[in-house]
């Protein structure tokens, strides 16, 4: 009986997979959404950065204080998550 079983799962292994798969995709969907937090805190665009970096009159009257050119947040500080900032 067992390699009657099996014959038939080698010759439609490419139609019994795909529900297979897609099953346990959607039940670690629905795990994933329960266990994690979705929301991420809005911070300005990039864009936005910059135009009130050039705008900013102050610091562009002496040229001798400069701030140094390093991003000073964490580089994921966009799209991380709450639960991971500690």
């Amino acid at each position: 009986m067992w390699p009657l079983i099996m014959q038939f799962f080698r010759s439609n292994a490419a139609y019994i997979t795909l529900p297979v798969a897609t099953i346990v995709g959607v039940i670690g969907y629905n795990i994933e959404s329960l266990l994690s937090d979705k929301y991420t805190p809005y911070s300005g665009s990039i864009q936005e950065k910059r135009a009130e970096r050039i705008t900013d009159e102050s610091k562009l009257k002496d040229a001798t204080n400069v701030e140094k050119l390093v991003y000073k947040e964490n580089v994921l500080g966009r799209n991380l998550s709450p639960s991971l900032e500690k």
